[in-house]
């Protein structure tokens, strides 16, 4: 760890280089002067010769390494890899508060490889809790667009992850959120350190306040299906390798800081005055001087290294004793627990108390969730279990969206029915979440905030608490606002008002909600017996085999296909339309029944498209609103079963690409297709191989039992799906997971060919 920078912009009052008991920092110059940059990259080279490593790892630290400018650090990172990349691969990473992180220096970073780790504490309110600016100002934004430049296409190759430091008196919810808003590659989260002379702050009556909350996190993370590598938790895992903070291995890391001094890992300077120091730097003394150190082979001893309680728990494989800063006790110096061993003995027991993930397969392949979703996908249509993990990751980005609308100023008292709800009522709130439209809203909330000189759209908070509130019985008055005359409650209905009004009080009463808007109420019964209330446009279900339907032709967000969507269909119109989906649903049950188990699964709404006479059978899908596709009002079953197979594969792949890269990011190339005139992005071919995929074993079903063209719809079908996963396995556009992918997918038609004999 290089301290090429011993000072910061910001003035975090966590920060135990300039917060705790060591005060080094003061004596030492601000920056590493290039002398003595030379004189480390040279101490690493030597190591790295002498021992013969296949890697060192170098991490730019400080202080805010950002401080050196993008000049300072090239000639930084140009000295490392002259001197050391002759001996070894140089594995070159930084920690930084982002505050400066621009376009030059994330150029800068992906030209010599350095991957860039942020720090950043969640939501706004966690964040600023400690990592402010020395007049108190908030960080928060500057952090944000940080990590924003990171997950552009370009830079993303540099983007590391986030560190975390855990305040329990934050939201762990919104903070996990907050993270995930991110889409980081990993997060560390880290206890605060702390010592037994200065033990860390334990709010509330409960003996183990940190334990509890990573416990609560940890259930929301292994619900969601692990969306992210979080390395706390796969370290506590057994067998799971652990870290500095945890597990027995050996020690691995130096610090040399701004001055060319040697020091310890520098969690040390927690304890006291001088506790990282060696007596060495990097001008007169090797890495095996300083390996020598006591203080430093103490570190390599494993279980012996450890106190005697430490030696007779039976998690200490796990937890390894914990931080060695947390140990610090004056008398007893570091021969004793961490100072969270409470804490950390129930985390164990939280950690173990769940699966792990699956273990590496014979393949070689790490037959991670990721992998095991895609080996299910690539067969064409997927399990029931791999559908609900999808849902599952749609819905954990739906709650982000909510998070972030509050953050950009939604209301309060909405919120807090939301999160009432949460806790008395989850199905209920999620019925309404999980709605495909609830997405789309929301993006448009956030993008229409953020553009300047455009007008916001409406708050969804209200109406969504309202949504929610009467699917659960739960009794409420709410502020909702009004959109072009009409209020829009998701899954249940819109009322258009009498009066015109910007907003509307919206009192939810058992199985009704009454309307106060201007000088006049109205009152909706929500029972399916009750009269019709003037305005009342309520949701039509749609009536198919094992399943609920909406038929959504009123909320105001399906309009997102590209399309023309079409207006409210009048009764006759809709009733037609859900015979046709009904007897469409039997045909697929019939032709291609693994297909229609996942639509069973996840398939929510149905959007009418507007009527085109020069297209009569047009279907659609949007990457925002999954679980829902907008279909032609055609009459034909038959049709209908292949346009729902086909738009259902789009809408899945759709779901896996919002969280893997199946293709390599910055693609710019096109690939010929034969279905389509025009050349192709590949992530576009890799929609019309999948889908086409489904297709074709529509249509070799059909075949099996002779209808009519049905061999000639499947030759075709099968010919194109063919010639697209061939052109995409050459074009090297795609990532690892992706040829695996595509690789599985050519499987599961080399199976269709010889179904068809």
């Amino acid at each position: 760890m290089l301290k090429v920078h011993s000072r910061c912009d910001l003035s975090c009052d966590h920060c135990y280089v300039y917060q705790h008991a060591d005060q080094t920092w003061r004596g030492r110059p601000v920056r590493m002067p290039p002398a003595t940059v030379r004189a480390a990259a040279q101490r690493i080279a030597e190591h790295a010769r002498e021992h013969e490593l296949p890697v060192v790892h170098v991490v730019l630290h400080g202080g805010e390494p950002l401080l050196l400018g993008a000049v300072g650090l090239r000639e930084v990172l140009v000295e490392l890899r002259a001197a050391i990349t002759p001996w070894t691969r140089l594995d070159l990473r930084m920690q930084t508060n982002g505050v400066l992180l621009d376009e030059e220096l994330c150029r800068l970073f992906v030209d010599h490889e350095v991957h860039v780790g942020v720090s950043f504490d969640g939501d706004r309110a966690a964040n600023d809790r400690h990592r402010v600016f020395a007049h108190g100002g908030s960080s928060h934004e500057q952090v944000r667009r940080a990590l924003a430049l990171l997950r552009q296409p370009e830079h993303r190759a540099s983007y590391a992850g986030i560190l975390c430091t855990i305040d329990v008196r934050n939201d762990p919810d919104r903070v996990y959120e907050a993270l995930l808003a991110e889409s980081p590659p990993r997060v560390d989260l880290l206890l605060p350190h702390a010592t037994w002379d200065d033990p860390p702050l334990r709010p509330g009556p409960g003996p183990t306040p940190y334990a509890d909350w990573l416990g609560r996190l940890h259930r929301r993370w292994v619900d969601d299906g692990r969306p992210v590598s979080i390395r706390l938790f796969e370290a506590l895992r057994p067998g799971g390798g652990g870290t500095e903070a945890f597990g027995l291995a050996p020690a691995d890391v130096l610090v040399i800081e701004a001055d060319g001094s040697w020091e310890q890992v520098d969690s040390l300077k927690t304890a006291y005055h001088g506790a990282a120091g060696t007596g060495f730097d990097v001008f007169g003394h090797s890495v095996d001087d300083v390996a020598r150190h006591p203080g430093v082979a103490v570190r390599q001893e494993g279980m012996a290294g450890l106190c005697a309680t430490c030696r007779a728990c039976p998690v200490v494989d796990q937890c390894g004793g914990g931080l060695y800063a947390h140990r610090w006790r004056t008398g007893s110096g570091f021969d004793n627990p961490s100072v969270y061993c409470a804490d950390l003995l129930r985390l164990i027991d939280t950690v173990n108390a769940y699966p792990p993930p699956a273990p590496a397969g014979p393949s070689g392949w790490v037959d991670s969730p990721v992998d095991d979703l895609l080996d299910d996908l690539a067969t064409g249509h997927g399990s029931p279990q791999t559908l609900t993990r999808l849902a599952d990751d749609q819905f954990a980005r739906v709650r982000v969206l909510l998070t972030a609308c509050r953050d950009e100023g939604g209301s309060g008292a909405a919120w807090e029915v939301l999160a009432h709800l949460d806790q008395v009522a989850p199905e209920a709130l999620r019925a309404i979440l999980e709605h495909p439209f609830v997405r789309p809203w929301l993006v448009h909330r956030l993008v229409s905030s953020a553009r300047s000189g455009e007008g916001e759209a409406a708050d969804p908070l209200p109406a969504l608490a309202v949504a929610a509130a009467l699917r659960a019985g739960l009794s409420t008055t709410l502020e909702v606002p009004v959109r072009a005359g009409v209020i829009m409650l998701p899954t249940l209905g819109s009322l258009v008002l009498i009066e015109s009004a910007e907003s509307a009080e919206v009192a939810v009463l058992p199985g009704r909600f009454r309307v106060r808007a201007g000088s006049t109420e109205q009152t909706v019964l929500l029972e399916p017996t009750a009269p019709s209330a003037a305005g009342w446009r309520p949701t039509r279900d749609v009536s198919v085999p094992g399943a609920r339907l909406l038929l959504e032709d009123c909320d105001p967000y399906r309009d997102c296909y590209g399309q023309r969507v079409a207006p409210r269909l009048e009764t006759s119109a809709a009733q037609a339309l859900g015979r046709t989906l009904a007897e469409a649903w039997r045909v697929m049950h019939r032709d291609v029944p693994a297909h229609a188990a996942a639509l069973d699964g996840g398939l929510r709404a149905v959007v009418p498209l507007a009527p085109d006479p020069a297209r009569p059978l047009r279907s659609a899908t949007a990457r925002q609103a999954f679980g829902a596709v907008a279909v032609t009002p055609a009459s034909d079953p038959e049709a209908m079963a292949v346009l729902l197979v086909h738009e259902w594969q789009h809408a899945k792949l759709g779901a896996v690409l919002d969280r893997y890269d199946l293709v390599e990011p910055g693609q710019g190339s096109r690939i010929r297709v034969p279905w389509r005139p025009d050349p192709r992005p590949p992530e576009g071919v890799l929609q019309g191989v999948y889908a086409h995929l489904a297709v074709t074993q529509v249509w070799q079903s059909r075949a099996v039992t002779d209808r009519a063209d049905a061999s000639a719809h499947a030759a075709r079908y099968l010919a194109w799906t063919r010639d697209g996963v061939e052109a995409l396995l050459a074009s090297r556009s795609l990532t690892e997971a992706g040829e695996r992918f595509v690789g599985q997918v050519r499987h599961a038609l080399e199976e269709t060919r010889v179904g068809s004999g």
